[in-house]
């Protein structure tokens, strides 16, 4: 199987998956068909839609279309000229506890109607607090996967291999391993729903991460069961590269309207705040008087517009490098969510390790959540373990942080001759890195990073301890805070004073007005520094 990556941001990736059928672009949601039951036609998801791939189950499929489907093949059953990917019917044995079918004759029927990509009958571990039966999906599945692969023949399909284990971490990360072991094209983590529907987020960031790192980087991760827009930037972010849902369908027979911020109820909607074509073209009092087919059909079309339009949002987002900010924003949208943006501290340090270290754009700092995001910690490890300051350097002048600030005149040249002194080390302070020196301020993304200010508490206090961690690891006998008078400058200043170093170093201010990058306040730091190099000589 050929997966190229074409774009990252954090985790996440555009990439391109080649099937018999033709490309998957990744991160990409394929819609679940259902020929017994279908609100929009499979013709019109690929036409309409432009959706060219999607899902279908091939045990509902053996069960009622089993000779017209071994006759016609699955494409012209579902008359879809698109990539066709197969479920084993593992769903069915989650609900109802069994399925009259065994792994080898799945395998085998999903080959004979010539599916894309095919997926084992694995045990789903499902909403299961008993550790022995998580420990039975686990091993079963690994079973079950020896024989499917035995078996299969074709070698123009592609093979899912599902990672069970539920909310035991271990025995996913066993599963991800045991897994990784077999010759899959595609891995899948397996019975996330029941965690989906708790909204317990912060389980799944758990979850999809106890498998990511135990299984190869290279190779697609598909989330089962996932498909509402305001969770699928999590995801990708993660690194899930395929989502499957019927919820689009599921949530139309209920009356329900999906946004990318959560789901409204059509009695309740007055506006619809969406411009696809079902929006656009009716307004709710239209769409609530249709009958019950209709309705549902124009609500499955918006649903689907919704999640494909999320879909693309969080494409453009890796492109410019801006993924973490989409999910902040969606974070923001219920509580659960921003719980689970938290968990990803967690990992911070895999996320920052197979993160790009140069993007397109800046960074833009909304607060303190992001100061687990993978260029804020690398700044912090490069800056203690990599950097020394220049050698002879004896005193630590300290500027409040600006972008670039000396390079705009008429304060260039009173910095520079700062700058020049070999005595004087200069770092600028403040949100979000703390300390900065300032040859590093044009490296990536120090000086393309906006933020706010004045600082949230959280940020200001991590700012703190990085200044308090950079002067207590360096061998400066002097620091000079160039500052204004505000309240971190003040709490930074008074930090230092008390710093237990030894030998002891002395801080002194220079200054404490509301402007420390004036014309005047650099000059009068000019003529100080100068006056103490005439002093020594």
């Amino acid at each position: 199987m050929s997966f190229e990556i074409t774009h990252k941001d954090l985790l996440g990736r555009i990439g391109k998956i080649d099937t018999k059928s033709g490309k998957i672009e990744t991160p990409h949601l394929l819609p679940v068909i259902n020929p017994l039951i279908q609100p929009i036609s499979s013709k019109d998801i690929l036409t309409v839609f432009k959706c060219n791939a999607v899902i279908t189950n091939a045990y509902l499929i053996r069960k009622n279309f089993r000779d017209e489907a071994l006759a016609r093949g699955i494409h012209r059953l579902l008359e879809y000229d698109g990539v066709v990917v197969t479920d084993s019917g593992a769903y069915q044995l989650l609900k109802y506890g069994t399925v009259d079918v065994q792994p080898e004759e799945i395998a085998g029927f999903q080959e004979a109607i010539a599916t894309d990509i095919g997926v084992i009958l694995d045990v789903p571990t499902g909403w299961s607090e008993r550790r022995t039966m998580a420990e039975y999906s686990v091993a079963e599945t690994v079973r079950r996967a020896d024989l499917t692969l035995k078996i299969v023949t074709r070698s123009d399909i592609l093979w899912e291999g599902p990672i069970q284990g539920g909310v035991f971490l271990d025995l996913v990360a066993k599963s991800a391993r045991e897994m990784s072991k077999r010759p899959f094209d595609i891995y899948s983590l397996g019975s996330p729903t029941p965690i989906m529907e708790r909204y317990m987020f912060d389980t799944l960031v758990d979850m999809i991460m106890a498998a990511k790192m135990n299984m190869p980087l290279s190779k697609p991760l598909h989330l089962f069961g996932a498909g509402h827009p305001f969770m699928l930037a999590l995801a990708v972010a993660l690194g899930c590269d395929l989502f499957d849902s019927a919820s689009y369908a599921i949530f139309a027979r209920q009356g329900r309207y999906l946004t990318e911020n959560g789901t409204l109820r059509l009695g309740d909607i007055e506006y619809f705040p969406c411009s696809c074509p079902v929006c656009r073209q009716h307004d709710p009092s239209e769409i609530k008087e249709l009958d019950r087919s209709n309705r549902e059909r124009k609500l499955a079309e918006h649903n689907l517009y919704i999640c494909f339009e999320e879909i693309r949002r969080i494409k453009q987002a890796i492109v410019e490098g801006r993924l973490w900010e989409l999910l902040e924003i969606r974070a923001r949208s219920h509580p659960s969510l921003l719980q689970a943006l938290g968990a990803i501290r967690r990992y911070g340090q895999f996320v920052e390790k197979h993160s790009p270290s140069t993007k397109a754009k800046g960074l833009l700092y909304l607060g303190s959540c992001g100061l687990f995001r993978p260029e804020v910690l690398r700044h912090r490890a490069r800056l203690l373990e990599r950097y020394r300051h220049p050698r002879g350097r004896k005193v630590l002048l300290l500027l409040p942080l600006r972008k670039s600030p000396y390079r705009s005149a008429p304060q260039t040249e009173a910095l520079r001759t700062i700058i020049r002194n070999k005595k004087i080390h200069v770092c600028l302070y403040g949100s979000p890195y703390g300390p900065v020196p300032i040859e590093l301020n044009d490296v990536y993304p120090l000086s393309q990073t906006e933020f706010s200010s004045p600082m949230d508490q959280e940020t200001e206090q991590y700012a703190l301890n990085q200044v308090r961690e950079y002067v207590t690891s360096s061998n400066y006998e002097t620091i000079v805070v160039h500052a204004p008078n505000d309240p971190f400058s003040k709490r930074m200043i008074l930090m230092l004073r008390k710093l237990p170093s030894e030998p002891k170093k002395k801080v002194r201010v220079s200054y404490r007005g509301d402007s420390p990058w004036s014309t005047d306040a650099l000059k009068a730091l000019f003529d100080a520094t100068r006056i103490r190099q005439q002093e020594r000589c």
